[in-house]
């Protein structure tokens, strides 16, 4: 595996050596980042929110079971003046049946004493047979958004 496109983006710290070492798919370098207290919000899924480095564990070890080819590439990146650093990010590969996976996304990652404590997760998969914007606009308003405007 390869170190991820983009990566020097990244502020040195916690969140370049994670990314770089889930890259190699090394998953204790890339957990070893992680508070033991580390907090992952999914405002967008609620439900999938979660505590704890063992969830990381867990999860980044079935995507690298699941999908050997899975490549990272970060798109852009900054840092707050609080010290969060936002991250925009994908992933991509093919899962061991043959599926192909895609995701892309933000990831806005808060350090602290040198170890990843908490995120707010945006990644999703990326959909592209999906509808236009009128589709989209027409899904949330409940209008079609192409019609005469008040």
């Amino acid at each position: 595996m390869d170190t991820p496109k983009g990566v020097d983006r990244l502020p040195d710290g916690p969140v370049r050596r994670m990314f770089a070492a889930a890259g190699q798919h090394d998953l204790d370098a890339m957990v070893a980042e992680f508070a033991d207290d580390y907090v992952n919000i999914t405002p967008n899924h609620p439900d999938r929110s979660f505590t704890g480095r063992a969830q990381v564990r867990s999860n980044w070890s079935a995507l690298f079971m699941g999908i050997p080819d899975l490549t990272l590439e970060i798109r852009d990146a900054a840092t707050g003046a609080d010290g969060k650093v936002w991250v925009e990010w994908a992933s991509r590969g093919t899962r061991r049946d043959g599926v192909p996976v895609e995701q892309a996304g933000v990831s806005i990652f808060t350090p602290r004493e040198d170890r990843l404590t908490a995120v707010r997760f945006y990644l999703e998969p990326v959909e592209r047979a999906s509808g236009d914007v009128n589709t989209a606009v027409q899904g949330v308003a409940g209008v079609d958004s192409t019609g005469p405007r008040p």
